[in-house]
């Protein structure tokens, strides 16, 4: 991206013609961006193409440059912004696919304030700020998040609902948790499994919003899906009256033949009794 200076040098044009273009030179002291006369006067580029490229360069790093975003801006339309390829072919502009943490493929783009050729070597690519490194591990980049995300055992249509709002509630908990519409459906049945195993919604809550980290959350869907994953509880299946009462009663020796019954007390087998008896 071409830095914008706060300085410029006058530059004067002497001599007055009738004919052609006359120019009337300002000093400009802020807010202007140097685009050179290879771009400018470029003989195989579009005058859309010159447009766009000397608007890029102008855009100060991070802002978005897609086709779609810059057609919503101007009036030209998906069409004639698609003169980005031209910015390519020339080496004005790269575009690459690249995977973020939560497994989302986006476009990189980096713009050249001077054209890149296959002989030259190429311009250095902006640096990137480290992800950032939570309590926990991040789930790996190359992993696919939705298939590891834990599912209730059985559908229930409240429990979602309930899980949908778990998870658009987070943002008012913190707002760097603040969830798209698409990522707390693609969540919700994670929550649910939580709630199917007696954890309540404001201590599922309280678990995903707990120790931020300090360089905050880049992706909050993935990061809230690595810890709906890592975190999942166990199932909780709370003992009877008498734990002691499911167990089988202990073998005991018959008085009466010595065969071996089940009893909870020693004495006679069943057939011993009913043969005493009849007796």
């Amino acid at each position: 991206m071409t830095e914008q200076h706060f300085s410029a040098h006058t530059r004067s044009r002497s001599g007055r013609s009738s004919l052609g273009v006359a120019h009337v030179d300002q000093r400009h002291n802020e807010e202007f961006t140097v685009v050179g006369n290879h771009l400018a006067q470029h003989p195989d580029l579009s005058l859309t193409a010159i447009g766009l490229a000397a608007h890029i360069q102008s855009l100060p790093t991070g802002t978005p440059v897609g086709i779609k975003v810059l057609a919503a801006k101007f009036p030209e339309g998906e069409t004639r912004i698609a003169a980005l390829r031209e910015l390519e072919k020339h080496g004005y502009l790269s575009r690459t696919k690249e995977r973020l943490p939560s497994g989302q493929i986006v476009t990189r783009t980096i713009s050249y304030n001077k054209p890149r050729t296959r002989r030259g070597p190429a311009a250095p690519a902006p640096r990137r700020e480290p992800a950032p490194d939570p309590k926990e591990p991040e789930q790996p980049a190359h992993t696919a998040p939705n298939a590891a995300l834990p599912v209730p055992d059985a559908p229930d249509l409240p429990a979602h609902r309930t899980a949908r709002n778990v998870l658009a509630g987070l943002r008012t908990l913190d707002p760097r948790l603040h969830l798209a519409e698409r990522d707390v459906r693609r969540l919700a049945p994670a929550v649910a499994a939580w709630l199917e195993r007696g954890v309540a919604p404001e201590a599922v809550q309280r678990t995903l919003a707990a120790d931020l980290p300090s360089e905050g959350v880049r992706h909050p869907a993935g990061f809230l899906a690595h810890r709906l994953t890592a975190l999942l509880p166990p199932p909780f299946e709370p003992f009877g009256p008498d734990p002691e009462a499911a167990r089988p009663d202990p073998l005991q020796n018959c008085d009466g033949c010595d065969r071996a019954f089940r009893s909870p007390r020693s004495g006679r087998c069943r057939d011993c009794r009913t043969a005493r008896s009849a007796a």
